[in-house]
């Protein structure tokens, strides 16, 4: 093992483009979690021209706000700062159809004029419903969601691998019977 590097954490390339803000960290940190950040908006929008331009822009406004970053799982900031994104440049020409379009305009509280937001709806339950879980299935479904396997799932949370696959079971059966619920009620 002589001579071999150790690769560099993710929280070690943030604290050095904290510090010193040497812009190869930056570049390094995009590299690493370019591809995620651009599945999770193309997983909103569908569009990959959309999903990039929204991947774009959550880097840059990751670049203006590292400073503030305080630590823990740092992919998990740039998703949160991905969906952000995804929802401003949703709302935004969501209003910009609506407001060049006079029939649109008459009719934009109609609900069958915009299908997708009762998807969207639903999609910030389920992340209100995951809020409510236990901590342990909650961590577990967010890596699972990112497309975490079983070990790197038990590596990030330093569970044993059964305690992983316990924490996903049971939190999904959680999920799905809160999620049950709470659709039940809104209909």
């Amino acid at each position: 093992m002589e001579g071999r590097a150790l690769p560099v954490t993710d929280d070690e390339y943030v604290r050095s483009f904290q510090e010193t803000g040497d812009n190869e960290c930056f570049a390094e940190l995009f590299v690493r979690h370019r591809k995620k950040v651009f599945f999770a908006c193309r997983g909103f929008f569908g569009d990959p021209q959309r999903a990039e331009d929204a991947t774009q822009e959550t880097f840059l406004r990751a670049y203006r706000r590292i400073r503030s970053f305080e630590g823990g799982d740092f992919a998990a900031w740039l998703v949160r700062i991905a969906r952000n994104v995804c929802i401003d440049e949703w709302r935004r020409n969501r209003m910009e159809t609506i407001a060049d379009d006079p029939l649109l305009s008459e009719r934009a509280g109609s609900a069958e004029l915009e299908p997708s937001f009762e998807l969207h709806e639903r999609a910030e339950t389920v992340l209100r419903e995951m809020r409510s879980l236990c901590p342990e299935q909650r961590r577990c479904l967010e890596l699972k969601i990112e497309g975490c396997s079983y070990q790197e799932t038990s590596a990030r949370t330093g569970f044993s691998i059964d305690a992983v696959k316990s924490h996903l079971q049971n939190g999904r059966r959680m999920l799905w019977k809160r999620m049950e619920e709470a659709l039940s009620e809104s209909q």
